[in-house]
C-alpha cells in the first residue's frame, strides 16, 4: 500500500473533499429542514460488536437488509477493525460484499487505520467513520494512544479516504463523562470536534458513551461545539444507561440538532466502557420524533420487525418500550380479527 504523507493534502482540497462527498452522500439533504430528522441506525455495528456469542454473517447480512427496506438513509453496517480486538466484526468485508444495497441509502463502517481504509476500499465503502476520545484515559484503553496521537493517525486515513472519494464521518466518544475520568470538560469536546472537522470529517457525532448525560450537562456541550462548528453538521449518540437518552434527544431538539445515532432493539454497549448499556433504541426515537411532529422516512412497523428479527436470534426480548408495546397490540388486534 502507498503511504500518504499530510502535507501533501492542503486544508482547502480536505474541505473541498468534505463539501464533495457530504453533497453526494444522505448526511446532507433529508435533516436540512425544521421538521425533518436523520437517523443514523448503528445496530449492526455498534449494537452487535458488544455480543459474545458471535452472530452468524447470514444473520447480519439479512439483518442490515430488512433495515434497509424501513426507509432509514444510513445504516451503519460494520467495522474493519483488529479482530481479535473486536472478534464480532471479523466477517465485516464478507457482509459488504453481500448486503443489497438500496439506492439511497448510505452503508458506512468504521475505520482506525489505513489498513481498515483499504479494506474498506476492497469492500467497495462509500463512506467511513473514524473515532476519537474526550479523555485521555479512554483513549488509550480504547485505541491504545493518546488523543492526539489518534488525531495524527486518522488525518493519514481521512486523506486516504479523501483520494477515494470515501465520505468521512467523526465520532467523539465520552463527551459528558468518562468511566476512568468522570465529568468531561465540554471545552475538550469542542477542542476535538474543531479539529475533526476541520480535518475533513462531514459530520460529528458526540457519544454519551457510558449514558451519563443528562439536559443540564448536553446542553453544556452542546454550547460549546456549535461555537466551533456548523450546527447542521452535529450529531448525538446517545446511550440509555440512566434512563436519559430521549429526554436528552428532545433537549438538544430544543437546541436546533437534527441528526441522531440510534440502535433498533436498543441493542449496544461499548468493549471497552466498562457499565456501559445499551444505545438509545431507534424505534423509541422514531415513535418520539413522529408524535411530536418531526419527520424521518422511516415505516416504524418495519424497523420494529427488524428489531424483533435480531432479537429473536440474539436469543432475548427486544429493548425498545415502543417495539414491545406495538408488537403486543399487533398480536391482539390480529387475535380480534
Amino acid at each position: 500500500m502507498a503511504t500518504f504523507v499530510r502535507s501533501a493534502f492542503p486544508a482547502a482540497f480536505r474541505t473541498n473533499a468534505r463539501c464533495i462527498a457530504s453533497i453526494r452522500s444522505q448526511s446532507w439533504g433529508p435533516h436540512t429542514g425544521l421538521k425533518k430528522v436523520k437517523i443514523v441506525e448503528v445496530g449492526p455495528r455498534d449494537g452487535l460488536q458488544n455480543e459474545k456469542n458471535f452472530v452468524q454473517t447470514d444473520v447480519k447480512v439479512n439483518f442490515i437488509n430488512k433495515l434497509s427496506k424501513t426507509g432509514l438513509k444510513v445504516i451503519e453496517a460494520s467495522s474493519f477493525v483488529n479482530p481479535k480486538l473486536v472478534p464480532q466484526m471479523a466477517d465485516g468485508i464478507e457482509v459488504m460484499k453481500r448486503i443489497n444495497r438500496e439506492p439511497g441509502v448510505d452503508y458506512p463502517v468504521l475505520v482506525p487505520n489505513p489498513k481498515g481504509l483499504q479494506n474498506a476500499v476492497t469492500a467497495d465503502v462509500k463512506d467511513i467513520a473514524i473515532f476519537a476520545a474526550a479523555s485521555e484515559t479512554f483513549s488509550n484503553k480504547n485505541i491504545n494512544c493518546t488523543i492526539n496521537e489518534s488525531l495524527r493517525r486518522f488525518q493519514d486515513v481521512v486523506d486516504m479516504a479523501n483520494i477515494h472519494g470515501i465520505a468521512v464521518r467523526g465520532y467523539i466518544s465520552c463527551v459528558v463523562g468518562c468511566p476512568y475520568e468522570g465529568d468531561v470538560s465540554p471545552e475538550k469536546v469542542s477542542e476535538i470536534a474543531e479539529k475533526l472537522y476541520k480535518m475533513g470529517c462531514y459530520e460529528i457525532s458526540l457519544g454519551d458513551t457510558i449514558g451519563v448525560g443528562t439536559p443540564g450537562s448536553f446542553s453544556k456541550m452542546l454550547r460549546a461545539v456549535k461555537q466551533v462548528i456548523p450546527l447542521e453538521r452535529i450529531a448525538l449518540h446517545c446511550h440509555d444507561t440512566y434512563g436519559q437518552a430521549l429526554a436528552n434527544i428532545y433537549s438538544a431538539l430544543e437546541d436546533g440538532v437534527r441528526i441522531f445515532d440510534g440502535s433498533v432493539a436498543g441493542l449496544g454497549g461499548c468493549p471497552f466502557a466498562k457499565g456501559a448499556t445499551g444505545n438509545v433504541a431507534t424505534e423509541d426515537v422514531v415513535y418520539m420524533l413522529h408524535g411530536i411532529g418531526y419527520e424521518t422516512g422511516i415505516q416504524l412497523p418495519e424497523l420494529i420487525k427488524a428489531g424483533n428479527y435480531i432479537s429473536q436470534h440474539l436469543g432475548r426480548p427486544n429493548g425498545s418500550k415502543a417495539a414491545i408495546a406495538m408488537t403486543s397490540k399487533l398480536q391482539l388486534d390480529q387475535d380480534q380479527v
